[in-house]
């Protein structure tokens, strides 16, 4: 059984090669979404990065023996904008690695991305809370709007940044990923839920 902590620390892990590398990154998903609203448990850990072809050689080689990384599944991953995974040997704890440019907000979460001190000497970089909470409404609306657990991130993080939510952020930016109606909806349950 992995811990929140054992998931931090893979993320750091994680965080640490993509800087030596020069990769730019922030991670969304659950951790983003715990750290703007209500924390919860998560199966993995989602890496947004700016990954290209001439990254792959040492980020494999940096990887390597702590992660398992399919060299093939980077490149095709790169070369279609998609997602490609990494295992952590010893806790088995799966991160999603996805190319930025799969959505059209990517470049600005990477902009915007935050950086977290998580202990001494280590920092993650995650999504700010407008950025996640959008991640969340388009993953929601994937999911057909079926996720109990996918809604309840996003009211927890409505609720808890309350008044600190750029909401004109958010309302330019839903109609790009075709989620306004969507983030309407939250909005009036978290209001109407407070």
């Amino acid at each position: 059984m992995t811990t929140a902590a054992d998931h931090i620390a893979v993320a750091v892990r994680v965080g640490g090669i993509l800087d030596g590398l020069g990769i730019r990154h922030t991670i969304g998903g659950s951790i983003a979404a715990s750290f703007a609203g209500e924390p919860r448990s998560t199966i993995d850990i989602d890496f947004v990065a700016a990954l290209s072809h001439q990254f792959v050689n040492a980020l494999v080689a940096a990887l390597h023996p702590d992660f398992y990384v399919a060299e093939e599944a980077l490149r095709r991953a790169i070369d279609t904008l998609g997602t490609a995974n990494l295992i952590h040997q010893e806790s088995q704890i799966k991160v999603d690695l996805f190319v930025a440019g799969g959505t059209p907000l990517d470049e600005q979460q990477l902009a915007r991305r935050q950086r977290v001190d998580i202990g001494p000497g280590e920092t993650i970089y995650i999504h700010p809370p407008e950025d996640i909470l959008l991640q969340k409404l388009r993953w929601y609306r994937m999911g057909n709007e079926a996720s109990d657990r996918q809604w309840r991130d996003i009211l927890g993080i409505i609720r808890t940044q309350g008044d600190r939510l750029d909401r004109a952020y958010l309302a330019a930016n839903a109609p790009v990923i075709e989620v306004a109606a969507l983030l309407n909806r939250a909005l009036e349950d978290a209001d109407a839920g407070s």
